[in-house]
């Protein structure tokens, strides 16, 4: 499995067969936060806008973006 990180927020990559695209998942966050793109230049800019739309979401609802292990 091949990782993605930005802004210290770490993503599984993926290739979907029936998309012929790659999708990723945002890890650690306290929701879901996936993204698709055809090349790792795609790929890095879905994450970025997918990660910032998560991020003001949290805070327009007073929400931590990331899970805590206890």
């Amino acid at each position: 499995m091949n990782t993605m990180t930005v802004d210290d927020f770490h993503a599984t990559i993926e290739f979907d067969p029936e998309l012929d695209m790659f999708r990723g998942e945002i890890l650690g966050l306290n929701g879901g936060a996936d993204f698709y793109g055809k090349n790792p230049k795609e790929l890095r800019t879905e994450l970025k806008r997918s990660l910032q739309t998560f991020l003001d979401v949290c805070k327009e609802k007073g929400i931590e973006p990331r899970r805590h292990i206890a």
